[in-house]
Formats: C-alpha cells, structure tokens, sequence
C-alpha cells in the first residue's frame, strides 16, 4: 500500500469530479456518524460515489453512504461528504484525508466538519451538540501525522501553524445561530483517536486531565490538512454518548447511530444558519 498521496492523484480525482458539475462549491461539509441526512436536502444535486472516482478509499462502516453530493445548501454551492473515510479501517493517514485534499485543489475555501462523539465533559449529555474550540491530536503525537512524507508545496508550507484549527469568526457565527434557534451549544476541545474500540475507563479520565470535552475517531486528520491549505473551518460534534468513567455501562454503535437522528436536527439548523451568514 502506497503511503503518501501524490498530487497527481489528487488532480485526477477533481479533474472526474469537475467533469460530472457545473457549479463552483465554496464550501466543504463532512458528515459524521448518524449525520448523513443533511445531504439529502441538497438542492439540484449531482451525486458522485466514492467508486466513481480513481484512487478514491470507500467508506465500510455503517451510517456512512460513501458519496459526494453537490449543488447547493440555503443558496450556497456546496460539496458534500455523506459518509466520511476513517483510519481504522485500514487506510492509511494519505487516503482518510484524501477528500479534503481535493476540496482544496477544487478551490473550496471552506469546510464545516462534524462528527458523532462521547462526551467527556461531566455536564454533557446525549443528544447536546459541541462547538469544538481545539483539538487534540492524540493521533499525530503518536506518529500519525496526516502531513508525515513530501510536502505538498503547491498547497501548503512544510510546518503549518495549528494556534487556530477552527475559525474563530465561524465559531461566532454558529453561537448566534444556536441562540436564535434556542440551541443549547456547548463548546470544548475534540481529542482524536485511532478506534475502532471505543475508550476504556482509564483512557477516558486521562483524556479529562488531559483537557478533552469529547472524543472520536476523525475529524482531526481532515482539519489539519484543511489548515495546510489554508481553508477556515468549523467544527461542529454530536454528544452520542457519555463517558463511561468507571465502567458501569456499555457503548455500542447502534447507540451512537441512535443519538444521531436526536443530534441531526440541531446540527442542520445551525450549519443552514452559518451557510445563510456567509
């Protein structure tokens, strides 16, 4: 299995996407676990399979269809992740982050990402949606850094800065719409993990000393090489779950599926009222 992602095979993957859309898509939008519905209210929608496309990893894991919807979103041209590529299931750190790479050579400026997650924080509960205000990259520390081998210097510098993954100015913008729809949005840091095992007790109170408000499998990867090129971000997770501190119960996927279709409404309204704002 090859390691690193040339830009060759960036540019053919966009160049059989671009072929397939007439529209310009000025924002990117990655769709976590349970979240998928989101996609089907896209507008004059052209739908593109991961299959479709050379090189390109599908998604296996389920709750995540496998395709790119484009068209357009509260009047917006959007692209559309609905079902995201994840490191557990055998892809290297190059293929996972693989589509946000051909978001930047489609000239996509933007990307809002979410993401199904277990809440850390004691106050959070199942269902509540987080602003992620950070994140730490538990993943990268350990050595798998999607940015490791040949930089691509056509998008980004060798040492990208990551004082702010998330755009402040998004953040903003997704706090208003929270108050306007009587949200209840909470705000915190997001530590990636490699899964697919779901934390252990003693992770999950490290990971609360350590500063996390919640903890998934993704997300992380996507946002720094986002960064290296430079697109701002917004990163939205849904609560599926609570941290199983002292091992009294159990977390399953079925549950983080079922969180998802509570989490799904407030997660569009505040990515419709954020795409209305720009």
């Amino acid at each position: 299995m090859q390691n690193f992602i040339s830009l060759a095979q960036i540019d053919s993957a966009a160049q059989a996407i671009k072929k397939q859309i007439t529209i310009q898509p000025i924002v990117g939008i990655i769709l976590g676990s349970g979240l998928n519905g989101l996609a089907d209210s896209v507008q004059k929608a052209v739908n593109i399979p991961y299959s479709n496309l050379p090189d390109f990893p599908v998604s296996t894991v389920q709750g995540h269809t496998g395709r790119f919807v484009i068209g357009e979103l509260e009047g917006n041209p959007v692209l559309v992740m609905q079902g995201r590529i994840h490191y557990y299931e055998g892809y290297t750190m190059g293929q996972v982050t693989l589509p946000v790479r051909v978001m930047q050579r489609l000239g996509i400026p933007n990307m809002i990402v979410t993401n199904a997650a277990g809440g850390v924080h004691p106050d959070f509960e199942p269902g509540d949606v987080m602003l992620i205000t950070d994140q730490l990259n538990l993943m990268g520390m350990s050595g798998l850094n999607p940015l490791m081998g040949p930089n691509l210097d056509e998008i980004g510098t060798r040492f990208p800065d990551m004082s702010q993954p998330y755009d402040r100015a998004y953040g903003e913008l997704a706090r208003k719409v929270a108050i306007e729809n009587k949200i209840l949005l909470r705000e915190g840091v997001y530590a990636g993990l490699s899964g697919p095992s779901f934390e252990s007790p003693a992770d999950l109170r490290f990971l609360r000393l350590a500063g996390a408000d919640a903890v998934g499998m993704s997300t992380v990867p996507e946002v720094i090489i986002a960064r290296h090129g430079n697109m701002r971000v917004l990163g939205l997770s849904g609560i599926s779950n609570k941290a199983n501190l002292d091992g009294s119960t159990v977390t399953t996927h079925e549950e983080v599926m079922e969180a998802g279709r509570v989490i799904t409404p407030k997660v569009e309204k505040i990515v419709r009222g954020v795409l209305r704002s720009l």
